[in-house]
């Protein structure tokens, strides 16, 4: 695994901080309304100004474009969408990085390749900057409550600094070793979410089809050892049949596509991530990849020898035992 960590010290931060944000989406808007409650001076970018307009209104100054954050932010946060975006964010030719001045810190929130992190640290560290990978587990409810767990990589002088500001959103802060180990932790997570929901998802077929009720079955197991976030959360929205996103399926499998690409240049196989991940693929196929992830159950029940319709697959009431 390629490490790289920059300077141990860095100047001190001014007070107030100065906090600029890119991306206000599902996750996004939820943190930066938690700053705004924190009393952080904030400026915000997004490619929708629509997405952003109710921080607006609670505060936050905008700006037209994502390298104006830089003259009004000491620290500018991201959180986009795949690596893709995080590159050209950081380290286009007009990017985050070549505009920074020296001091400034970055944070970001994405789940990407740690490959990517180490990339960005180095550029940051070039400009004696400090860059910061620290994506989150907790999804949009996690968001909104303020108890994300963040997993970060990069300078721990750095992370010491940026305490107060992940603190108004996380509730567990992690500092896993030098640049890109924030990611690594981070696909740990989704390695271990694609194992639980494939279980969740299958449990309740087969409930369903043992004519079992779903809500007293999740009353009986939530407490028990396989009690988990999945079946908290999302177990009961699949009852509903209730695909709204909290996490998109698009980006669970692009997480599993990095978890699957970091695993082969280690050297390992991982036989129960592929096969989940491609379950997704047949999801997103379905048309449900801006669906949450625990559409899974759509794929999954699609492939049961006896077909159950949309309507009966609350399994809020049972059906006669087959």
């Amino acid at each position: 695994m390629t490490t790289f960590s920059p300077l141990s010290t860095h100047a001190p931060m001014p007070f107030p901080i100065r906090i600029g944000w890119i991306g206000t989406g599902v996750m996004g808007a939820s943190m930066c309304e938690h700053l705004l409650r924190a009393n952080f001076p904030l400026t915000v970018h997004t490619r929708t100004k629509a997405k952003a307009e109710g921080l607006l209104e609670q505060g936050a100054q905008w700006v037209d474009a994502a390298a104006g954050i830089l003259a009004e932010a000491d620290v500018v946060c991201t959180m986009l969408g795949f690596p893709n975006d995080v590159r050209q964010i950081y380290l286009g030719k007009n990017g985050l990085l070549a505009q920074s001045r020296p001091g400034q810190m970055f944070v970001d929130f994405t789940t990407s390749d740690p490959s990517l992190a180490v990339e960005i640290a180095e550029c940051a560290y070039e400009r004696q900057a400090f860059a910061l990978d620290a994506p989150v587990s907790g999804g949009d409810v996690g968001a909104k409550q303020g108890t994300l767990s963040i997993m970060v990589g990069g300078s721990s002088s750095a992370f010491e600094t940026l305490h107060p500001i992940l603190d108004t959103f996380g509730k567990v802060l992690v500092h896993h070793g030098p640049a890109g180990c924030g990611q690594h932790a981070k696909l740990c997570n989704q390695i271990t979410i694609a194992g639980t929901m494939i279980g969740v998802c299958e449990a309740l077929l087969y409930a369903h089809q043992a004519g079992l009720n779903g809500e007293k079955l999740l009353e009986s197991i939530r407490q028990g050892a396989a009690g988990c976030w999945t079946l908290d959360h999302l177990a009961p929205k699949m009852l509903r049949q209730d695909f709204s996103p909290g996490f998109f399926v698009e980006h669970f499998i692009k997480d599993m596509g990095l978890a699957l690409v970091a695993a082969n240049r280690m050297g390992l196989l991982l036989p129960g991530l592929s096969v989940v991940h491609k379950l997704y693929e047949a999801v997103q196929a379905q048309g449900y990849g801006r669906s949450g992830t625990q559409a899974l159950l759509v794929a999954l029940e699609r492939m049961a020898p006896i077909h159950l319709s949309r309507s009966s697959i609350s399994l809020s009431s049972s059906p006669s035992v087959r």
